[in-house]
């Protein structure tokens, strides 16, 4: 099969971390184009099976074109990753060998004007993963409450100046583009930096929007509990909250006891879950940031399950 001209991100370190093999099955929790998608089940052939998970319709456009040749091995659903456990009943599984999540917005999104998410192209200030949610960035540009709308940007976007941008978009209300957004916010950042001004703000909205850290938070646990004995669970993040998330999370997850340090003895019953595989995130190389300059911000941290329970006992309680 031929490989497409532009590889995902962290395309092979993603799949030695999730060692996938025959006849494992594996979830895509965004699955994107399908390249990472396609690679697993190369991998894993001749057996293996995939879920693929995607909000973008477009996404699994592509996706399906890319993975047609694997035919029956395949299963594409539109659904946003948090929910797969419903999607693992509905196809039967009872536990996985592997799980993706390759979070933030792709390429593709970027390069789209219409979709709002770039400060570079004119667009409507949309930035919905989801075409089929209700609010976009502009239900928050325009609705928000200039205290409400800073404390996004400072938390979702660490932006330092968010007080100020905040007054300067209340201010200018309405806005309905993405470059009225930019130059507005460019205009009340001041001095400009080694980013572009809008940065901070375009990405705190767009997370803001999509509630992607909550979504994180919600899922990271379901993944655990899916996992068959020595499944591996893969996180590809692009900003430090996302990966601050799931570094904390497998870290805790590996431990026995998080009680705190100073109390003599443990009460909390925690039993590790994970084995860390390696503590430190894994990053692109030079060559593949200098064919692809957004690889640059990519973190990759993966972990093996460490024990097994009955997992349709534990499937069904997650889920009721």
């Amino acid at each position: 099969m031929t490989k497409p001209a532009h590889l995902p991100v962290l395309y092979q370190e993603t799949i030695q971390a999730i060692n996938p093999r025959s006849p494992g099955r594996y979830v895509d929790g965004t699955v994107g184009a399908g390249g990472h998608a396609a690679a697993l089940l190369e991998a894993s052939s001749p057996e293996g099976e995939l879920l693929g998970l995607d909000v973008d319709p477009q996404a699994l456009e592509l996706a399906g074109a890319r993975l047609a040749p694997f035919g029956s091995r395949v299963t594409l659903v539109q659904a946003h990753f948090s929910t797969f456990p419903e999607e693992l009943v509905r196809k039967g599984w009872d536990f996985v060998q592997g799980i993706l999540l390759d979070l933030g917005v792709s390429s593709m999104q970027l390069d789209t004007p219409q979709r709002g998410f770039s400060f570079m192209q004119d667009g409507p200030l949309d930035m919905r993963l989801d075409p089929r949610q209700e609010e976009t960035a502009a239900d928050l540009v325009n609705g928000l409450a200039e205290d409400v709308l800073a404390d996004i940007l400072w938390r979702y976007g660490d932006e330092r100046r968010s007080r100020r941008i905040a007054r300067a978009i209340c201010r200018a209300r309405p806005i309905s583009t993405t470059l009225e957004l930019a130059e507005t916010v460019k205009r009340a950042a001041g001095k400009p930096g080694r980013i572009h001004p809008a940065t901070r703000t375009f990405q705190a909205l767009r997370i803001a929007v999509n509630h992607e850290l909550e979504a994180i938070e919600t899922t990271l646990p379901l993944a655990v509990t899916a996992l068959a004995a020595g499944g591996r669970l893969a996180v590809i993040s692009f900003h430090s909250l996302e990966d601050r998330i799931v570094k904390k999370f497998m870290r805790r997850e590996s431990q026995d006891c998080i009680c705190p340090g100073e109390q003599p003895v443990c009460t909390c019953s925690h039993q590790a879950s994970l084995n860390l595989i390696s503590r430190s995130a894994i990053k692109p190389q030079k060559g593949e940031i200098f064919t692809n300059s957004r690889a640059r911000s990519a973190r990759l941290r993966f972990a093996e399950k460490s024990n097994s329970p009955s997992q349709k006992a534990v499937l069904a309680q997650v889920l009721h």
